[in-house]
């Protein structure tokens, strides 16, 4: 990490955080920043996300408040500069959210490095990825930005309440499925991709949601956004299985994870907020390029598969065109570390 420093330190009252790009996991995985302010000493830390995240950090015990980016850059700059933030850590940076602090008279503004809009910050963090770090996590990675801003070392696990209304919402949905005392896992087979026509592994997932039915005498429920029902509804009909897949909000989601006895899920953000949540979790790394030691799952009680299809260099999660890694995945494996996981004192 290289931190370039432009103001003296002072007495953090109010912080920021911005953690408004990405996915809901790249969101979730950012919460650990606003856990470092508040150990700083911060009194009130708000964090600014895309209005699609919001459910994301709604609730969570180290945010005062959640605002949503939802007008102009000037309307939301004056908003910024009404509450007078003390410093400000962009987790997620672009042009946008370089400005933003800047325009708002935030003394103190932390991003990334190495960019056009680096300037723009005064505080500048060179991701460590940039320099060959391929082992770092991804949270130790925005934690850097937040030790930019003079925070300590804190739990770099990523933190979610769930709300007691989304409870109540899954006990009635669990009840109303039939499912006992004996409880239920809980099975991703997605990651929040644009496949554009390229085919999903439907058949391979099939066969582990059947094997995990088979091996653990549970319902298998198969989660997913509205966006990945077809998928979900496929892989459910051919395992056995009950899809769930765009009947849940995100705070029933949660609920449905933290409920589950195991929880299995391609890496994505349902799998990071399933580990989170304290359910035992297995996340799914199939590609050479998906990095498991940089985006594993953090939680008391996580394992990954890692990938060993030999995918070409070039092939990512963006033009992979087959997911070949994927489809030839051995369920057993993955049963193999369900069970030790579950054995896991």
């Amino acid at each position: 990490m290289t931190a370039n420093s432009g103001t003296g330190m002072r007495k953090l009252e109010r912080a920021l955080v911005i953690c408004a790009g990405g996915g809901a996991g790249d969101v979730l995985l950012a919460t650990p920043v606003a856990r470092a302010l508040r150990a700083a000493g911060a009194r009130e830390v708000v964090a600014l996300t895309a209005p699609r995240h919001r459910d994301v950090l709604f609730g969570n015990p180290d945010l005062h408040e959640v605002w949503l980016d939802d007008a102009d850059v000037l309307t939301m700059a004056r908003r910024l500069r009404a509450a007078h933030f003390d410093a400000a850590i962009v987790t997620w940076a672009t042009q946008r959210y370089a400005l933003l602090p800047l325009l708002a008279g935030i003394p103190l503004r932390v991003g990334q490095a190495r960019r056009t809009y680096s300037l723009l910050f005064n505080r500048r963090v060179t991701v460590r990825s940039e320099l060959g770090d391929r082992e770092s996590h991804w949270t130790q990675i925005l934690l850097d930005y937040a030790r930019a801003a003079g925070c300590p070392d804190v739990d770099p696990t990523p933190s979610f309440r769930v709300d007691e209304a989304a409870r109540a919402a899954l006990r009635t949905r669990i009840a109303a499925l039939g499912i006992g005392s004996d409880g239920y896992v809980v099975l991703h087979p997605t990651r929040g991709l644009d496949l554009g026509g390229r085919p999903w592994p439907i058949a391979t997932l099939a066969s582990l949601a059947a094997r995990l039915r088979e091996r653990f005498s549970l319902t298998v429920l198969v989660s997913g956004t509205e966006g990945d029902r077809a998928i979900a509804e496929e892989v459910a009909r051919g395992g056995g299985a009950r899809s769930l897949a765009g009947e849940t909000t995100f705070g029933e989601l949660a609920a449905l994870l933290e409920g589950a006895r195991l929880c299995v899920a391609v890496d994505s953000g349902p799998m990071h907020l399933a580990a989170c949540l304290g359910t035992p979790t297995i996340g799914i790394f199939a590609l050479q390029t998906d990095e498991p030691r940089r985006w594993a799952p953090l939680g008391p009680r996580t394992a990954v598969i890692e990938p060993i299809y030999p995918c070409p260099a070039w092939h990512r999660k963006e033009n992979c065109p087959d997911f070949a890694c994927l489809r030839e995945l051995d369920p057993e494996r993955v049963i193999a570390a369900c069970e030790a996981l579950l054995t896991r004192v």
